[in-house]
């Protein structure tokens, strides 16, 4: 439903990059400081018949953030869009954000029915100051500007939606917004012809702040931020909503539809896109009325900073084979340039206390799925964190020498990857972790680097592929191209071999799909999880004090060894899909592909001999000439940076090699024994006994592991096996069949182990009693833990 504002304001859509031509006359809304009343005085149209006053897309962002890898309050982040209408009541105006995720679709009573059938909210309450002749009227929008609209307060007690963490203690209790302690920044307003833009500072005070902003702000206990305001013109008609398909690898905007007709779905999915116009529609090739440009955040340091930029105008290539002709391409932003100016799509550069995840979205129209402004954020230690898994493979010597060894070389490849990565989903693309599968068909995955062994030494040159690939050009073709026909696209991928797995098969270790996988590299995880354990031991061969820099303390070496004694932690995770693993792909009624099939079964079984040849005593003893360099000593305790980085140690100060083996036989055994994984061995072997089953793996755990001899760290490994096991069978997820044949398979281990030395019969011990079991499990280190492997996008090493 058109509304009297909607034609009265149209007139262009919103500016998406600095080139877009602005108007000569007067901005989107008359609005002006009141210095002596610290007022923000908005002169808004007469209210239509509905009492409409306006109608904009008003979104909040963080011009300054925390600075949290824990607790995501980023510099650049934005928060969600909203329909704001102003609508008066009587004496007042409520500043109303309208539901448009509910809808109907027909006559005018149709539409009211869907719209009076679920809430809508009320944001503020603003005085009329004054009321022009011409019904024009003027309200005071500070209210509105200082209110918690990003929900900071609950996500600085760690309950809001971008803080997960009850951890220890890191989250504060008690936050709230200090009304006194905050207020409109007048001086920050900025008035174009299709948004405006205004500051707000906000203060949160706790008297019981957690450990977490405790390390960061300077008076813990008055936090303060800076908020953005944005309120944009409504995009004018003609931009072209694609309907989102499963098999194209975009993001879409969800919406019920109650007047969809019978037999139709009421979930309806839009694309989300930029409207990208030819000059030419009817020509295969053709310039754009309006290209799209990403701006690089001048806070990014050389050459980072020049790194992304070429990154991200890898993209170009992809817009110009769908024949739009200068269509993409990225540039630094121009000095003087708002970064938080919706008239430009930003690659935020957010320094943190510690490495985090990088993200990619913007703001969208959420009527039609049109990108309005794109917007990433990348964290700035990632390259860095980068830079000690390479300088830990292959040592210091080759820096800036820009060979295969050179680590800085590697690190900058790898930012160009990630610029990419995230402007792709700016752009309006899911991730794709099937391209790694498909030699780096696409930026959307989370590439793990390829190392090579060249002579025996391990060669960085080809770390990460330059460009975009195949599945790329594939995407920008099916969102933004000429055609709408996904079919016809689709069946051409397929054509192609081209592959999709995305965050539902990817994102988690215990998913089946033996294609959707992060951080690997080649179409066969147990070749690729051979190769990385190559380099894993040429790697621990020559690690020692060379991989640190000049003037290094010499207690980073704890630091550097975890990437390289956990480098084949994601390999494991890949070659762990295969068991249990079904092949399935993203297919509608009536496409013609193929039906889901299991992963045959001496594939199977070869990934179970691969995981548990991982728990050997041989792979996870550390090196006798590395325990004393590793337990160099340090002065620096307060340093969360260095901290989350290291092996936590039951020796003391001393690096402690048996718990750098219950670390790494942890992350096998999570694979092996996930409960998903086991009911769907159960299942498959009940279904098709030519199958594996659970006693498939058990079987290869109790003739391999559970029985260690004298040797201290195949103790070790046994005991972690079993106490995973243990773990496994009481955990709440797990069927009762997976859990009968955990518990009997313990039986027996208890059974026999009773008649061995003291370790023996303490295991038995422990098994027999239940009551002694569950304190083994509930104790602090029952699971040991295991250093973050993801961000490095919570990436590679550690939240895309």
């Amino acid at each position: 439903m058109r509304h009297a504002f909607w034609a009265a304001t149209a007139v262009m859509a919103v500016a998406s990059g600095a080139q877009a031509q602005t108007r000569a006359d007067a901005p989107m809304l008359a609005i002006k400081a009141d210095p002596a009343d610290a007022r923000v005085l908005v002169t808004l149209p007469p209210p239509d018949a509905q009492g409409i006053a306006g109608r904009f897309i008003h979104v909040a962002a963080l011009r300054s953030g925390l600075g949290s890898a824990e607790i995501a309050l980023d510099r650049g982040q934005v928060g969600p869009e909203q329909i704001v209408a102003f609508r008066r009541y009587g004496k007042k105006v409520a500043v109303t954000f309208e539901n448009t995720r509910f809808r109907a679709t027909g006559d005018a009573g149709t539409e009211r029915g869907a719209r009076e059938s679920f809430a809508f909210s009320i944001a503020a309450m603003l005085d009329i100051v004054s009321t022009g002749a011409d019904g024009s009227l003027t309200v005071d929008l500070s209210p509105f500007l200082t209110r918690d609209i990003l929900n900071i307060a609950d996500t600085l007690n760690g309950s809001g939606s971008g803080a997960d963490l009850a951890i220890g203690g890191r989250a504060g209790k008690g936050f709230k917004l200090a009304g006194d302690l905050s207020a409109v920044d007048l001086g920050s307003i900025k008035a174009f012809p299709d948004n405006v833009e205004i500051d707000a500072v906000q203060t949160y005070t706790s008297d019981t702040p957690g450990r977490e902003v405790s390390s960061i702000a300077p008076e813990p206990r008055q936090a303060s931020f800076v908020v953005h305001h944005s309120f944009v013109r409504l995009p004018p008609p003609g931009f072209a909503p694609r309907r989102l398909d499963i098999r194209s690898g975009a993001f879409g905007t969800s919406y019920y539809d109650y007047g969809s007709p019978l037999g139709s779905p009421v979930l309806q999915q839009l694309a989300n896109r930029f409207r990208l116009e030819k000059v030419d529609p009817t020509a295969p090739r053709s310039r754009v009325k309006k290209p799209i440009v990403f701006y690089i955040d001048p806070a990014a340091p050389e050459p980072i900073r020049t790194a992304l930029m070429e990154g991200v105008n890898y993209w170009r290539d992809a817009f110009e084979a769908a024949g739009l002709i200068d269509a993409f391409r990225a540039e630094i932003l121009p000095p003087g340039a708002d970064p938080m100016d919706v008239r430009y799509n930003m690659v935020n550069w957010s320094n943190r206390l510690t490495r985090g995840w990088s993200y990619g979205g913007g703001i969208t129209d959420p009527r039609t799925g049109e990108i309005i402004k794109g917007n990433v954020v990348i964290g700035a230690l990632r390259v860095r964190q980068d830079m000690v898994i390479f300088e830990g493979l292959v040592g210091t010597a080759g820096n800036d020498s820009g060979g295969g060894q050179d680590p800085v070389k590697a690190s900058l490849d790898r930012i160009r990857q990630l610029g990419a990565h995230e402007v792709g989903h700016a752009l309006g693309f899911a991730h794709n972790f099937a391209a790694s599968t498909q030699d780096r068909a696409s930026v959307m995955d989370y590439p793990g680097p390829r190392v090579k062994v060249t002579d025996g030494a391990l060669d960085l040159s080809d770390a990460y592929a330059p460009g975009i690939g195949a599945w790329d050009r594939f995407a920008v073709d099916w969102l933004y191209g000429a055609t709408d026909d996904a079919g016809g696209i689709a069946r051409a991928a397929a054509a192609q071999g081209l592959r999709y797995a995305t965050d539902t098969d990817g994102r988690s270790a215990d998913a089946p799909n033996p294609y959707g996988s992060m951080w690997d590299d080649g179409g066969d995880p147990l070749a690729h999880l051979a190769h990385q354990l190559e380099v894993r031991r040429i790697a621990l061969s020559r690690f020692g004090p060379q991989v640190l820099r000049a003037g290094e303390p010499l207690s980073d070496l704890r630091r550097k060894f975890v990437p390289v004694w956990l480098f084949h932690r994601y390999a494991v995770d890949a070659a762990g899909k295969l068991i249990g693993g079904i092949d399935t792909r993203y297919a509608l009624a009536g496409d013609g592909g193929p039906v889901p099939t299991p992963v045959a079964a001496a594939t199977q079984l070869a990934a179970i001999d691969a995981l548990v040849g991982t728990l050997s005593a041989e792979t996870l003893t550390v090196p006798a000439g590395l325990v004393l360099p590793l337990s160099s000593a340090t002065n620096v305790t307060g340093d969360p940076q260095y901290n989350q980085e290291v092996l936590r140690t039951a020796a003391g100060p001393a690096f402690d090699p048996l718990v750098a083996a219950d670390v790494a036989a942890q992350v096998p055994l999570d694979s092996l024994l996930a409960p998903a994984r086991l009911a769907r061995l159960v299942e498959q072997h009940r279904r098709e006994p030519s199958l594996p089953g659970i006693e498939s793996v058990l079987g290869r755990l109790d003739a391999r592991v559970l029985t260690p001899g004298s040797d201290p760290v195949a103790r070790r490994i046994a005991w972690r096996a079993a106490m995973t096991m243990a773990a496994t069978a009481r955990d709440p997820a797990t069927s009762p069949e997976v859990a009968a044949a955990l518990g009997d398979r313990l039986s027996r281990l208890a059974a026999r182990s009773g008649k061995g030395d003291a370790w023996s019969r303490h295991l038995a011990g422990v098994l027999g009693d239940e009551e002694r079991l569950k304190a083994e499990l509930a104790k602090r280190q029952a699971k040991p833990t295991i250093p973050p492997g993801m961000p490095i996008e919570s990436e590679w090493f550690g939240s895309e």
